[in-house]
């Protein structure tokens, strides 16, 4: 239930991400509400893909689902 609503709001974050070249996968939801994500295409070498995990991924997942409380890059 969890992972379809992460992947309910990723899926609304990826047309930003492929507009610029990238995307991001959900890779994992643990217990402890940690969301583990892998950025991919031109994200996942790009500069700024810790400012777009942490303001960009992180920030809308946590608004809108409460439960989670981090994510991370693999």
């Amino acid at each position: 239930m969890l992972n379809k609503k992460i992947e309910d709001v990723l899926n609304r974050i990826r047309p930003s991400l492929q507009a610029d070249g990238g995307d991001v996968d959900l890779i994992a939801v643990d217990e402890d509400g940690v969301v583990k994500v892998k950025l991919t295409g031109a994200c996942s070498g790009c500069p700024m893909s810790t400012m777009t995990l942490k303001m960009g991924i992180e920030k809308i997942l946590k608004q809108n689902i409460p439960e989670i409380l981090k994510v991370e890059s693999i």
